[in-house]
Parts: structure tokens; C-alpha cells; sequence
């Protein structure tokens, strides 16, 4: 500590000489020691001053010399202190009385000793005791526990570990341990304060804690960040940096900026200028620091498939955001809230610039390639892949999208996105939602167009079409966001679509059956069983090929062709076979019994193509046990 000239702390001339801070001498509480002193007591004060602070000089080769006066006697520690508040009035009465008299000097002399022990002492309980000050710790101390260590310090005369008995008996011994330190640190903090000596004992704090926060969040992994770093850092790399930062942000701002806010309350709670000033030296740089990170990312190249982490980020800060308004109130690290806010608005633009991304992905999908048997579009997947996760995200996208609705002025939205009114989702996110499926829809639609086959065009709108639906219905986000007004209308959709497949593919097997109520001679009933076994025959060469992937719409499509199949064919094999009993060559005539129909439907939609007639005789049923070759003789 700088040598002090021997009257610091009064001129000669005058009283108004006295250190300026508010708190000098009004931040003990009161007590006798306030009474108006005499020369009697003056002289006593003096002389008690003169016996503990000269055993504990510094500067004396003696074994004080080495050893900490607090860890050493906390009851002689508290003595110490006393004394020094009894010098300093004692000082104030002989200025009003005599400035000139030796007893002033010897009293100077004596307040330059006990600061400079203080201010050891200061130093090495800052330095020695890191464990029993980390942010956790500090954070664990509830307002009264800390708040009532200095005024027990003060003024209790028991033993020295009575801090310790005082504190509520729920928290841990760390954290009892962490409260006499603070105690400590106080007492010694406003001691010097009042006795205008608080710049060394502030520079001191500011740079012993300075060095903890910016050591902790380097152990956390946060690091000086600058622009240029991330033009050359590659997403995989930059995506862990990403998933911990969030980490890190967590613990640094509840925990590690949240104990030093608290403890530099605590230590200077005497003065709001003192306090503020020391936060700010110690958590200003590295707090910005830490919030430039999101800015930073948010700068990056917009991509949909950056979009998720990006969303973490928004959301990390929001999370924290009330944290973040409670820790850096003070207007002189307003910087930080600011740069937060910054980062946080720079985040929602790259967000939104990322969903207009996806859109146009979807748009400009050029893939030529047709999906075999009109199976589920790759594009489809992945679509409805990334909508299901986007929609896990609701609290992000609605503020953003409520900023950037979509523009519902043509009637093709207004219609596609109309709710019910018991179950309406008219807000912006919903409306969204349901504006990207349009869009894989539409696209999908130009898709169908290139099959050759009509029917393949409509089994491959059914399939991609249950295929959303099946997703929004088994996302619970989804499920909410759409509505089930949105469900019901799409399923009738499917239905739609699987009826019109039906017709295109097989309304020529219907048809090759006669009418009834019918009679025919025997020539006729053969021209229609030749007719009838044609069209399957050709019907199922064909459509052996389609693929359903999913078992329930694969079985509503069989279960459909069966109904309207089966019972016609059954009752013209019925009434009409006995008349050909007598045919030559009957089981070339007549080739399907119609249990054998029904096997054969049961094996469409696995995707598995018959490219002969040959080969559809010697196809067996993998779901029936009654399977019989077309070729068997009919008996």
C-alpha cells in the first residue's frame, strides 16, 4: 500500500478535511461507541488502539508478521476492528478540539498501521479463500444469513465461531464457511472505506476477482471472440461451439456472474457507487464478450439446416434473459444487456432468413427421379422430417413469424388454412405450418405429372399425402398447431385420391363383368370370362408393381378392390360356370376360382412386379394358406 502523508486524514486548519463518502460515517450501526467522546475517553481509545494495532504491524519482525490476524483470533480480529472505528472518532475529537497535538500524530501513525494490515488481511483472505468464494457458493447465501454476518461480527463477544452457529442450520458447511468469509471481507471493506482507504481496498477486490470470472468462463470454454474467426470456422466445428456455448452461457450468467453480482453487494454493501463500479470492472468485458458469441453466428451464412441451433441460441437467451436484466442492472453495464438484446434480434432475423430458405428448397426441388411404384418421395420425408422438428420449437417461431406473417390475400390459402371455429389456429405459426405443407403439396402435384401412368400418378399423391398426415398426426406440436379440422379435411383428401386410383387402375376389371340383372347364353358367358380374366390378368401385371409402405392404407386399398371385385365375380362364376361343364380345355377358359381372386389381391402393394403371364401362375400368396395357381384345373 502507498504511504500515506501523516495528516491524510485531517488538515490542520480545518474539519472539513474528512474523506467525503457518505458511508464514512454512517455505515456502522449504532451503539455506544456513537456517544459523544470525552478527553478521558479519547485517551483510552488511543491507547487500546495503540496496543492491538502495534501487535499486529506488518512491518515488525514478529510472528504477526506471518500470520493472518483473522484465521489466528476472529474474536482479536473483531478487537481490531473496534479499535479502529474507536481511532477514528477519537481522531475526529482531537481535530474539533486541538489539530496540532502529538496525540493526533500518534493516532495517524496508527490508522496508517492498521490500514496497511487491513489491506494484507484484505488480500489474503481474497487469495486464500477462492474456494470458499466461487460463484456456487455465494449464490447459495440467502439475504439475512449474509446480510446479519457483518452486524454479528460487529457485535457479538462470544466465541469466535458464533457466525457459524447464527447461520441457518439447512445450509452446508461450505456454504457457512463462505458466509464468515464475506463477513469478513465486509467488516474489512467498510472499515477502510469510512477511513478513506477504499481505493486500495477496491483495486485490490477488482483484480483478484476479475481474474476468477475470466478464469472460470475460459474453463468453460469461452473465449475471445472475433468476427473474422468464424469465416473460417466450418459448421460441425462451429455447431459444438454452438451446443456449448449454451452450456456455458447457463452456468456463467446463474451462477458465475450471479455470485460475483451478489458477492460484491455483499462485501460493499455500504456504498452503491463503490459496488457498482467494482461489478463493472470485473464482469463488463467478459459478459459482452460472452453475449458477442450469438451475434457472431447469427452473421453466418443463412441455411435451413442451420436453423436448429440457431433456434437454441435464441432460446438460451430468452431463458436467461430475466437473469440477465436482474444481474446487470446498473446503468454502467447496461452494455451487456444491449449486446444480449443485439444478438438476440440479430438471431430472429437469420431464423426467419432460414425458414424463407427452407420454402425455397422446397420450390426449387429439381429432382427428376421417380419414386418406384409411387412409393414416398424422398423429398417428402425430409420435409416432413424438418416441419416435425421446427414445430418442437413454438416458442421461438411464434414471436418471429408474428412478425412476418404469411400474406393470406389469395383464396387458396384462405381456403387450405380455414379452421373450424370451436378448434380455430388462425395465429401466425399455425398459419405457417400449414402454408409450408401446402407448398410440398404443390410440388408434389408437379411430381405426380411426370408418371406416364395416371393411376401411378394418383397412388403416388395418396401415399406422400398419408405420409403427412400419419406425421402430423403422431407430432403432438404438429397435432396442435393444425388442429384436427386440419386432419379430418386431409383424410378426406386421401380418400379422394385412393378412389380415384382405384378407378383409373381398376374400373376395367369392374366393367369386363356384365351388368346385371343379366342372362347369357352359354357363347356369352365365356366371351366374359375371357373378357374378366384378360383385364385382371393384365390389371395385376401391372399393379403388382405399386408399393404402399404403410399397412393400414395398403389394406384399405385391397379391402376396397376386394368389395367391389370378389362378390361380383362370385356370383357370375356361381350362376355361369355349371353351364360350361361340359367345355373342353375348362381350366384355360376358366382360370380364377374366386378365392384364388381374393389371394391374388392380397399380394398388391408390395412392390414386387409379375412381368409375365407366366410368371403370375407360379406366384404364391404370402398371406393366405388357400393360394392356387392360375393355371389349376377348376374342379
Amino acid at each position: 500500500m502507498e504511504k500515506k502523508s501523516k495528516f491524510y486524514f485531517f488538515s490542520s486548519s480545518s474539519p472539513k478535511s474528512l474523506p467525503s463518502s457518505p458511508s464514512s460515517f454512517t455505515s456502522f450501526p449504532s451503539s455506544p461507541l456513537h456517544q459523544v467522546f470525552t478527553q478521558t475517553t479519547m485517551e483510552d481509545a488511543i491507547e487500546r488502539a495503540e496496543t492491538i494495532i502495534k501487535k499486529w504491524d506488518p512491518n515488525t519482525p514478529s510472528f504477526t508478521n506471518i500470520v493472518s490476524l483473522f484465521n489466528h483470533s476472529r474474536k482479536e480480529a473483531k478487537e481490531f476492528i473496534k479499535c479502529v472505528r474507536d481511532l477514528r472518532k477519537a481522531m475526529h475529537f482531537l481535530v474539533s478540539q486541538d489539530s496540532q497535538t502529538p496525540q493526533l500524530s500518534l493516532a495517524q501513525t496508527l490508522m496508517q498501521i492498521a490500514m496497511t494490515r487491513l489491506e494484507k488481511e484484505f488480500f489474503q483472505i481474497l487469495s486464500s479463500n477462492r474456494d470458499k468464494l466461487d460463484p456456487e457458493s455465494v449464490s447459495g447465501q440467502s439475504s439475512t444469513s449474509t446480510n446479519s454476518e457483518f452486524e454479528d461480527f460487529m457485535q457479538s463477544d462470544d466465541e469466535d465461531d458464533n457466525e457459524i452457529k447464527k447461520a441457518n442450520e439447512s445450509i452446508t458447511k461450505v456454504e457457512k464457511a463462505s458466509a464468515v468469509v464475506m463477513s469478513d471481507l465486509k467488516a474489512i471493506a467498510e472499515c477502510m472505506i469510512s477511513c478513506g482507504y477504499g481505493k486500495e481496498c477496491v483495486k485490490i477486490y477488482k483484480r483478484i476477482r476479475k481474474s476468477i470470472v475470466d478464469e472460470g468462463l475460459s474453463l468453460l470454454g469461452i473465449e475471445a471472440y472475433k468476427g473474422s474467426r468464424f469465416h473460417r470456422t466450418d459448421w460441425v466445428t462451429l455447431e459444438h461451439m454452438i451446443k456449448n456455448w449454451i452450456k456455458a452461457a447457463k452456468i456463467g450468467v446463474t451462477t458465475l456472474f450471479r455470485g460475483e453480482k451478489l458477492l460484491c453487494d455483499h462485501v460493499f454493501s455500504a456504498s452503491h457507487s463503490t459496488r457498482e463500479s467494482c461489478f463493472y470492472e470485473i464482469a463488463n468485458e467478459a459478459a459482452t464478450n460472452l453475449f458477442k458469441f450469438p451475434e457472431f453466428v447469427a452473421k453466418e451464412k443463412k441455411s435451413h439446416e442451420r436453423i436448429f441451433s440457431l433456434m437454441d441460441l435464441q432460446a438460451a437467451i430468452s431463458d436467461l434473459w430475466q437473469d440477465i436484466e436482474m444481474i446487470f442492472h446498473y446503468d454502467s453495464v447496461a452494455g451487456v444487456k444491449s449486446q444480449a438484446l443485439t444478438s438476440f434480434q440479430k438471431l430472429k432475423v437469420s431464423i426467419h432468413s432460414a425458414l424463407t430458405d427452407f420454402e425455397s428448397t422446397i420450390h426449387k426441388d429439381s429432382t427428376k427421379a421417380l419414386t418406384p411404384g409411387g412409393g414416398i418421395h424422398k423429398l417428402t420425408r425430409s420435409t416432413m422430417s424438418f416441419i416435425s422438428s421446427l414445430s418442437e420449437h413454438n416458442s421461438v417461431l411464434s414471436e418471429i413469424l408474428a412478425d412476418h406473417p404469411i400474406p393470406r390475400n389469395t383464396r387458396l390459402l384462405e381456403v387450405y388454412v380455414t379452421m373450424s371455429e370451436d378448434e380455430e389456429h388462425s395465429h401466425a405459426l399455425s398459419v405457417h405450418f400449414a402454408w409450408l405443407i401446402l407448398v410440398l403439396l404443390c410440388k408434389l402435384d408437379t411430381k405426380a405429372e411426370h408418371y406416364k401412368d395416371v393411376s401411378l400418378s394418383y397412388l403416388f399423391i395418396a401415399n406422400n399425402l398419408h405420409f403427412i398426415i400419419e406425421t402430423v398426426r403422431s407430432s403432438d406440436h404438429l397435432r396442435d398447431l393444425l388442429g384436427e379440422y386440419w386432419i379430418t379435411k386431409h383424410d378426406d383428401k386421401l380418400s379422394a385420391y385412393a378412389a380415384n386410383y382405384e378407378i383409373s387402375a381398376w374400373s376395367y376389371v369392374y366393367m369386363s363383368l356384365p351388368e346385371e340383372p343379366t342372362e347369357l347364353s352359354p357363347e356369352e358367358a365365356k366371351i366374359y370370362f375371357r373378357r374378366f380374366h384378360t383385364a385382371f390378368e393384365e390389371a395385376y401385371m401391372k399393379q403388382s408393381s405399386r408399393f404402399v409402405p404403410d399397412a393400414k392404407l395398403r389394406d384399405s386399398l385391397k379391402v376396397s378392390i376386394a368389395r367391389k371385385l370378389v362378390p361380383e365375380y362370385r356370383e357370375f362364376y356361381r350362376k355361369y360356370l355349371p353351364m360350361l361343364g361340359q367345355e373342353r380345355n375348362i381350366e384355360m377358359l376358366v382360370r380364377f376360382k374366386p378365392d384364388n381372386l381374393e389371394n391374388y389381391i392380397s399380394d398388391l402393394f408390395h412392390g414386387t412386379p409379375i412381368l409375365a403371364s407366366s410368371s403370375v401362375s407360379s406366384t404364391s400368396s404370402s398371406s393366405s394358406a388357400s393360394w392356387m395357381s392360375l393355371g389349376r384345373v377348376l374342379g
